[in-house]
């Protein structure tokens, strides 16, 4: 199965998929696509970013443009895959507020786990979401938009109840989400807490605090993380040396990327590639 709706107009598109096809596995190859993975028929194992990621059967996985997602055919996933055109998650953050917890909030693609009822629920969106594919009129786009803005209202409901941030006062939990947003959008350049605390009008210790209270992990952490992560995907998919990521993740000296990639992950850029290219 593979339906698609896109516009000439916007260069938006859209597509319902199970992976079945040669075409619909091209799609994981399509550039700016965020993914929403339904293990909708049994558990499934795909490679996200170089690291295998397991999906038991009624879990969803969203990932966003930036992961490199790799999967077997007929891996019994239900997809939805989207461009930025299409529903563009940060433009619509007011909407659905799914950007920092479903998208862009961790360095590995959050997981949701749907009981009994919330299967129901999926399972009655993707079959209007399937009606709307197979309904070709001049509101079919922004029918199909209103489906995908529910499942994702639906998905960050289920995320937050999964999350031990769900019980602090809407301002805090909010600031939390604002900080992941915040290092998303400037790990390259930002790497102190105190840039991000300085940009939320916050101390570093108010964050520390807050992060602490909150279960999460330290915003020294998550900075590491995220730049770390895009340093593995670009040692991984790209043929830069070491000393060219360093400069793109924000290291203006060799020596000192480095040192801050053994110190993260236990062994320089160089050694960590080969080790990982052998373990395939």
């Amino acid at each position: 199965m593979k339906l698609d709706y896109s516009s000439i107009k916007d260069e938006s598109s859209i597509t319902l998929t199970n992976f079945t096809c040669g075409p619909a596995m091209n799609l994981l190859d399509r550039k700016g696509m965020y993914k929403i993975l339904w293990a909708r028929e049994k558990d499934a194992t795909i490679i996200v970013d170089g690291y295998r990621l397991q999906i038991n059967k009624n879990q969803v996985a969203f990932c966003t443009p930036l992961n490199i997602v790799e999967m077997k055919k007929d891996s019994g996933l239900t997809a939805v895959v989207f461009n930025r055109e299409f529903y563009c998650i940060r433009d619509h953050d007011a909407e659905v507020s799914c950007q920092g917890f479903l998208f862009f909030g961790s360095s590995l693609p959050p997981v949701v786990t749907l009981c009994e009822k919330d299967i129901a629920s999926f399972e009655a969106m993707f079959l209007i979401l399937k009606e709307e594919f197979e309904t070709k009129d001049h509101i079919q786009g922004e029918m199909l938009r209103s489906i995908l803005k529910r499942l994702l209202i639906k998905a960050t409901r289920l995320i937050k109840n999964e999350q031990p941030e769900a019980d602090l006062p809407k301002p805090q939990y909010d600031l939390v989400r604002q900080y992941h947003i915040l290092v998303e959008q400037h790990f390259r350049e930002k790497h102190q807490v105190a840039d991000y605390a300085e940009m939320l009008f916050k101390s570093p210790k108010t964050l520390s605090n807050l992060f602490n209270k909150s279960g999460d992990k330290s915003p020294l952490k998550i900075i590491n993380e995220r730049i770390i992560l895009e340093a593995k995907r670009l040692l991984f998919y790209s043929d830069k040396t070491a000393e060219e990521i360093g400069y793109e993740v924000g290291f203006s000296e060799p020596a000192h990327f480095s040192k801050y990639f053994k110190n993260q992950v236990g062994s320089p850029p160089a050694t960590f590639k080969k080790e990982f290219k052998a373990s395939l």
